[in-house]
């Protein structure tokens, strides 16, 4: 089976790069022959998969990102087209694609969450972007194109999302989860790491830690997670961020207003989380929006109960009260009682245990079997699903 695969660009820590990685290897290792059709994978490993590099042109000073897109839609169009493959799976919202994978979610979906967060002027300002409304207008097109036979959607909520902005029919939506290798994230690494990195940078063998693991501090809701950590009853506890963001210093410096700079350590982006897996006591991600976060999967087959948000992917795996929790990313309240309750879960091999068990069936080997059985069927019928 002849497989193009489409994403723009590598970015070592995203979330979406890291499942192409991921599913290249998988899929290669199951006898399909793939391509991988990019503007730059530099970093990655290349094992596995041919690469079709597609760089073309385009104005950063005219254009700025809304012509980066386009200008890679286009030539990764023309190549879909002479590739004479089997399958065309694109991870970019390009029209005539077979199957386009949601791993960054539903854009509309996300700018109504995002405009929460933002005041009337700044709303304004999302709506006449140029660059927001050429994503809107790609996903619009992509959506509604006959090529379109498939959506793989990496969460349930990914799948409403769509159904309620596009009226994708309910039979080309199929969600099949992010796959996590449970050989490397497994609860292990607390005795492998707990006591090394928690010495490192001071903080108590005893004490409560929470992790959280992201880049895009606003969308992931670090500003109402330094809030809400804050307004906990209890002082004891620290919190680890990890990942890099160009608002790492506005923060450092809200943590310093809330005076919880001593008990937040700004960690910074790592090419190795283990460690940081193995630390923690639970898992923190009030984001605004995510589809289905792999920090969280990893996290929970680490053994970590989790918060997350009522807007993230991740809510599916979650059972209140046994694993983890479910709060709204804007309710600091909620946040503040959730994250006391984890605390208090601290050292619990009950809960650790439910998280992984959550977790357990979602493998890499599983992922590529239901992405490879939901290409033989689109063979089989002839490209209808």
């Amino acid at each position: 089976m002849k497989i193009a695969i489409v994403r723009q660009r590598y970015n070592p820590f995203g979330g979406a790069e890291r499942f192409v990685e991921r599913a290249l290897v998988a899929l290669a290792g199951q006898g399909a022959e793939v391509t991988l059709i990019t503007r730059n994978w530099d970093g990655a490993p290349r094992e596995g998969f041919r690469q079709i590099t597609c760089d073309p042109p385009y104005s950063r000073l005219l254009g700025g990102r809304a012509a980066r897109d386009r200008s890679f839609a286009e030539a990764a169009q023309s190549e879909m087209l002479r590739g004479n493959f089997d399958i065309t799976q694109s991870h970019e919202r390009i029209p005539g694609c077979m199957i386009f994978r949601a791993g960054d979610g539903v854009h509309a979906a996300w700018l109504q969450h995002r405009a929460r967060i933002l005041n009337p002027l700044q709303r304004l300002a999302q709506q006449l972007s140029p660059y927001h409304r050429y994503v809107l207008s790609a996903e619009k097109a992509m959506f509604a194109d006959p090529a379109l036979r498939a959506v793989i959607c990496n969460s349930q909520m990914v799948a409403d999302e769509i159904r309620q902005f596009y009226g994708v029919d309910r039979s080309k939506l199929h969600v099949i989860y992010n796959g996590v290798d449970t050989a490397i994230f497994h609860p292990g690494l607390a005795t492998e790491f707990r006591a090394s990195v928690r010495s490192s940078v001071g903080v108590p063998e005893e004490a409560p830690l929470l992790l959280y693991v992201g880049s895009g501090y606003e969308r992931k809701g670090v500003p109402q997670l330094l809030r809400a950590f804050a307004g906990m009853s209890r002082d004891d506890a620290h919190l680890f961020i990890v990942g890099a963001d160009r608002k790492l210093k506005p923060m450092q410096a809200l943590a310093e207003t809330l005076k919880v700079a001593a008990r937040v350590h700004f960690v910074g982006a790592v090419k190795d989380v283990c460690p940081y897996y193995g630390a923690a006591d639970a898992f923190v991600l009030p984001t605004l929006y995510d589809p289905c976060p792999n920090a969280a999967l990893e996290a929970m087959a680490c053994g970590l109960p989790i918060l997350t948000s009522t807007n993230c992917g991740a809510r599916e795996w979650v059972v209140e009260g046994e694993n983890g929790w479910v709060v709204d990313a804007l309710d600091l309240d909620g946040l503040a009682t959730v994250l006391g309750q984890l605390c208090a879960w601290a050292g619990s091999a009950v809960h650790r245990q439910r998280s992984r068990d959550a977790v357990i069936e979602l493998t890499l080997g599983n992922m590529a079997s239901r992405l490879l059985d939901l290409y033989g069927s689109l063979q089989a019928a002839g490209g209808d699903v």
